[in-house]
């Protein structure tokens, strides 16, 4: 079982990047994924696409814990996982031009109208997470939240950087409207309805 301080990788220091080719060990293409729970995405990917390189982020320490002990287990050796604020790290650590693909599945909603400020997808957010994709790079945002999912396409469907692009695409992890995280099919069992859509980068 691989040891889980090859998996785990701690937060940047103030002013320095990300390296990808240093954190894995070799040059590939680089997703991310932010918000990875126990790692069910990641881990499916990582072993379906041996030749690309994924980087999970989860704040909740028990799911982040979970997601490492899982990468572990199965021995995958092209997932890196990081406990780290995502705003902060994709404004101030991620490089620009450095992710081939972003996925982003039921990002905490802060219902509350008070706490909207909290909400991963602001105008700052949206901006730098553009910059660190690549041309031609995809963007996937799925949430249970209706509301939500009005605030995040106001903030992203405008921007001239980003083609709206089919949500399914098996390359990236999507079939049938279905990415098979945690949360989608806990809602899904629910009976909630399930708000998608994608982008691609435009060169």
């Amino acid at each position: 079982m691989r040891g889980l301080e090859e998996i785990l990788v701690p937060s940047p220091a103030v002013g320095e990047g990300l390296v990808w080719p240093a954190l894995f060990g070799r040059e590939a293409p680089v997703e991310m994924e932010i918000g990875s729970g126990k790692g069910g995405f990641l881990l499916r990917q990582a072993r379906a696409h041996p030749e690309r390189d994924y980087f999970g982020l989860e704040w909740a320490n028990k799911y982040f814990r979970f997601a490492a002990d899982r990468m572990a287990r199965w021995g995958v050796t092209n997932v890196r996982l990081m406990r780290a604020d995502a705003r902060h790290l994709m404004l101030h650590h991620v490089p620009v031009d450095s992710l081939s693909a972003l996925h982003i599945y039921h990002p905490d909603p802060w219902p509350k109208k008070r706490h909207h400020k909290r909400r991963l997808f602001q105008p700052d957010f949206v901006a730098a997470a553009i910059a660190a994709l690549r041309p031609g790079a995809r963007w996937a945002i799925q949430t249970d939240h209706a509301e939500y999912a009005e605030a995040i396409r106001d903030v992203t469907a405008d921007r001239p950087e980003l083609e709206p692009i089919d949500y399914d695409d098996p390359e990236y992890g999507t079939v049938d409207e279905r990415t098979e995280t945690n949360f989608e099919t806990k809602y899904l069992r629910e009976g909630r309805a399930i708000y998608r859509m994608a982008y691609r980068r435009r060169g």
